[in-house]
């Protein structure tokens, strides 16, 4: 069974960049597409972005709108999450999920969930 491990979380200052990736096990990575999500303490679990098998479509929050950028390279199994001028609020658990039925903004069924990368944002 496919398995989702992301990566590249850390502590950044407000401004800096990050780049998470989302890397897949197994052969079918391509027949999904892969979002990613993140939850804060005590919050609910945010969408964040999308993208979709084959990178034709990407979805954003409008938290994420000129910040982030998705993208996936299905070579290496492995999408990516750039974050560039972050802020205190974008501190969370950063979660990818994978949806083989994608829908915008994965908001119907999640076949897989990662089990997430903190990234901490200081003022």
């Amino acid at each position: 069974q496919m398995q989702l491990v992301e990566s590249g979380g850390g502590l950044v200052q407000a401004g800096d960049s990050l780049r998470l990736s989302c890397t897949a096990s197994g052969p079918t990575f391509s027949r999904f597409g892969i979002g990613w999500f993140r939850q804060g303490p005590g919050k609910e679990r945010d969408f964040v972005a999308a993208i979709n098998r084959n990178a034709v479509n990407t979805y954003y929050a409008d938290s994420a709108k000129g910040r982030f950028t998705i993208s996936r390279d299905n070579a290496k199994n492995t999408v990516y999450l750039q974050m560039n001028n972050l802020k205190p609020e974008d501190t969370s658990e950063y979660y990818c999920a994978a949806s083989e039925n994608m829908t915008p903004r994965l908001t119907g069924r999640v076949d897989l969930w990662g089990q997430g990368t903190q990234v901490t944002v200081s003022s």
